[in-house]
């Protein structure tokens, strides 16, 4: 198993960063909230987790352990690959998911794409036991508090992701105001940003412009 990769940051992509180690480009599949995290040319450390099919070797990567650790626990869920264990830490922290898990929360799991009502409610039955209680919920708590007064927490996810690809601020302030409105629309729906389609489609908005 591959544990972990650290080189320079060689290029980025919305879901994806391509890191040097020893020479070698290794392509690794990450969250948009990860991505945002990594600068070309600097030196970057991913907690990694191979997933072998028959065709393919797969490396997905992450900002720390924790985050990896969820990733597998969640693949535990029947129904649940990697794709969607992906999914759900591009929309939720792995605090936010043992809090979701540990508090019955059906439409935060619903605001991942992919899962409707009855996989909300068949994931929280399988992870119950699984996933544990929040490591820091004083420190998410205190977040969600502060998030309420201040600027909702996609906006910053998703112009750190942009800045991360390479677009200005103004860039990438401009498309964050393109997509507000879909992110409205789904949190009035019950849900919360999906940051993921959030992201691509503010990449849209950005090649427009262009």
């Amino acid at each position: 198993m591959i544990a972990f990769v650290s080189g320079p940051v060689a290029a980025l992509a919305p879901t994806q960063a391509v890191i040097e180690v020893g020479g070698v480009g290794m392509a690794v599949q990450c969250t948009p909230g990860t991505v945002s995290g990594l600068r070309i040319g600097e030196t970057a450390r991913l907690a990694t987790s191979l997933v072998v099919r028959e065709d393919s070797l797969t490396l997905y990567g992450f900002a720390d352990d924790d985050e990896r650790q969820v990733f597998e626990l969640l693949q535990t869920a029947s129904g649940v690959g990697p794709r969607l264990a992906q999914a759900m830490l591009g929309v939720h922290s792995p605090d936010a998911l043992r809090l979701a898990v540990s508090t019955g929360d059906e439409k935060s799991l619903m605001a991942v794409p992919g899962i409707g009502k009855k996989g909300a409610q068949k994931l929280l039955l399988e992870l119950k036991d699984k996933l544990g209680q929040p490591l820091g919920t004083g420190a998410l708590v205190g977040a969600q508090r502060a998030a309420a007064s201040g600027p909702a927490p996609w906006t910053e996810q998703l112009a750190a992701a942009l800045i991360g690809l390479g677009y200005a601020s103004r860039e990438a302030e401009d498309a964050v105001s393109a997509v507000t409105p879909q992110a409205e629309e789904a949190i009035a729906a019950g849900g919360s940003a999906p940051v993921p389609q959030l992201l691509r489609a503010a990449l849209q908005s950005l090649n427009r412009a262009r």
